[in-house]
């Protein structure tokens, strides 16, 4: 039987048990498994892993742990501290795109409101999750710590917050994305995006008093789904508005 040490910071104590969270605590294991098996059997998904220190030294998740080993482990929020560094997690993708699972339809919602290509069904397995994420280079949102655990994810979140409002400035926040946010680009029920089309040509599908006072209209390329700045817009506009202003500052 071997031994070492862990040390978890910041948020990655949110997967610990309250009695190893904020402390250096022991692990117990037999022969050489690599430290990214060991964090996740732990409890903590690769995902949300930026950086690694074993005995004061930078690894990457290959590395093999040995008897003794005094380990590290850094989410991305406060691994930019320290150098030298090797960090863990892949590059950020060059445009951020998502695909979320079955408990995160509301935030689906949202995001594509603010403008960003987001795929949900209530329906998506955890492999086709894991699958789509790989192979078209979407960043997997959750709240199952399970699914980011598969190998072929490498760009993952747990999504803390269980209210929608709060999560989507979480994850504004978590991909530095409030610069990126584009309105009204989408589709809200099928995530197509939206051009703009003459009255005219779908008066027969407005309501009367719709075809009395809007004028301005957009069509989803995808599913058909027409849209006004009515009501709704204004409200839309004010949950948009809310969430900017908790951009942070500096």
């Amino acid at each position: 039987m071997a031994t070492s040490d862990f040390r978890f910071y910041a948020e990655l104590n949110d997967f610990l048990p309250p009695s190893r969270r904020q402390v250096r605590f022991t692990y117990v294991f037999e022969g050489r498994g690599s430290i990214k098996d060991m964090i996740e059997s732990l409890g903590v998904p690769h995902t949300e892993v930026d950086l690694i220190l074993v005995n004061g030294e930078s690894v990457d998740f290959s590395y093999l742990v040995q008897d003794g080993d005094r380990i590290d482990v850094y989410p991305v929020s406060e691994s930019s501290h320290i150098t030298p560094l090797v960090n863990v997690r892949p590059k950020p993708l060059l445009v951020p795109r998502f695909v979320l699972d079955i408990h995160l339809g509301k935030l689906a919602t949202c995001l594509r409101m603010l403008g960003f290509d987001t795929l949900y069904r209530n329906d998506y397995t955890d492999e086709e999750l894991a699958q789509i994420s790989s192979t078209q280079g979407r960043i997997l949102l959750t709240r199952d710590r399970g699914v980011l655990m598969r190998s072929v994810v490498t760009h993952g979140y747990y999504v803390r917050a269980t209210h929608p409002p709060q999560q989507v400035v979480e994850v504004l926040r978590r991909f530095n994305l409030f610069e990126a946010v584009v309105p009204f680009q989408r589709c809200l029920r099928c995530n197509g995006l939206l051009q703009p089309v003459s009255k005219e040509t779908i008066i027969d599908q407005l309501q009367p008093q719709t075809q009395e006072y809007m004028d301005e209209f957009h069509r989803c390329v995808e599913c058909g789904q027409i849209y006004w700045k009515g009501s709704h817009y204004e409200r839309m506009q004010h949950f948009i508005e809310q969430v900017l202003r908790s951009k942070p500052v500096g």
